[in-house]
């Protein structure tokens, strides 16, 4: 974990086990070497309306899928695409594979929307990348809702649309 991160959760008083492991791009990687970490797993999308410009961070269970088809329709969005990773870099501070909530942290501009599912901010721990993918973090559910609040960033929470699996 970086330092700067580490120092900012103590200082907002976050809560969290750091558990080291290999670096993890895909969800079978995850399992494989976080799956035995309690807590719900995160998956996590940066996503940006090609519209108005609008950036959405959507955090959602890690073996779910979500329905952009339905999403595009929550935010009346026609146009939604995976935001560049120039974009990821400079308004989240984070590189494709290392997506995660905390990134939130680096946003001082306030650019992205948080959607989160309902399942992940009611779960009482909450695992996610600390913005690298070689360390994953446990947060209990206190810890998680405040360091979202600290961010200051317009969050989202509802059940989130998903393609079932067959």
């Amino acid at each position: 974990m970086h330092p700067s991160l580490e120092t900012w959760l103590n200082l907002n008083n976050i809560k969290y086990l750091l558990f080291k492991h290999q670096a993890v791009f895909t969800v079978p990687e995850a399992e494989i070497h976080c799956g035995h970490i309690p807590g719900v797993h995160c998956k996590n999308l940066f996503l940006k309306n090609k519209k108005n410009g609008r950036f959405y961070l959507i955090t959602i269970p890690s073996k779910k899928r979500l329905d952009l088809k339905q999403f595009r329709k929550i935010v009346q969005a026609p146009k939604i695409r995976f935001a560049e990773a120039e974009d990821l870099l400079s308004i989240l501070g984070l590189t494709p594979g290392s997506v995660s909530p905390l990134g939130l942290i680096n946003d001082n501009e306030h650019k992205t929307v948080f959607f989160v599912d309902e399942s992940i901010w009611n779960a009482s721990e909450i695992c996610c990348h600390p913005n690298i993918n070689t360390e994953t973090l446990q947060i209990p559910q206190d810890s998680f809702r405040r360091l979202i609040n600290q961010t200051h960033c317009e969050k989202i929470i509802i059940k989130m649309p998903y393609i079932e699996e067959k």
